[in-house]
C-alpha cells in the first residue's frame, strides 16, 4: 500500500476532510482527527481504543505497531504501509472513523482580546 492508497481509503469515509497537523497530513471527521500520514508517508496512523489496538497487534504484528509514548498507550496505532493490505486497513479506519463520528464535536476555541500586561523587569543586584 502507498500513501496515496491510504489517503484514498480514508477519504472514502463520509464527512472526512484532509487537513494538516504538526507538519503532516491528517484526516478528520466530525471535527476530530482519526487518521494521519506521518512525515515521509511510509506510516499511516489510526486512533483506536486500546483493546482494538491489542487485537490488531496480535492478528497483524508485522503491519501494526503502537505509536510512541502515551499516544500509543491510548490506542494510536501506526500502520506500516509497505506491509499493509487494503481490507485490513479499511477495517481499522472504519473503527477509528466510527469513534470520531460518535464523539461530540470538539469545542471551538475562543480567541482572547485581552493583551498581556508587561511584567516588571527584576532589579539586578551588583556583587
Amino acid at each position: 500500500m502507498t500513501a496515496e492508497d491510504f489517503r484514498e481509503l480514508v477519504l472514502a469515509f463520509e464527512g472526512t476532510a484532509e487537513s494538516s497537523h504538526m507538519g503532516h497530513p491528517d484526516f478528520r471527521a466530525n471535527g476530530r482527527i482519526f487518521a494521519t500520514l506521518h512525515t515521509g508517508e511510509t506510516l499511516g496512523m489510526v486512533k483506536l481504543l486500546p483493546d482494538e489496538q491489542r487485537a490488531l497487534l496480535r492478528s497483524h504484528p508485522a503491519m501494526f505497531v503502537p505509536s510512541a509514548g502515551a499516544w500509543g498507550r491510548s490506542g494510536c496505532t501506526n500502520i506500516k504501509l509497505a506491509l499493509a493490505d487494503a481490507a485490513t486497513v479499511r477495517g481499522a479506519l472504519l473503527l477509528a472513523w466510527q469513534h470520531a463520528m460518535d464523539a461530540p464535536p470538539p469545542k471551538t476555541r475562543k480567541t482572547s482580546t485581552r493583551t498581556a500586561k508587561a511584567r516588571p523587569t527584576p532589579a539586578r543586584t551588583r556583587r
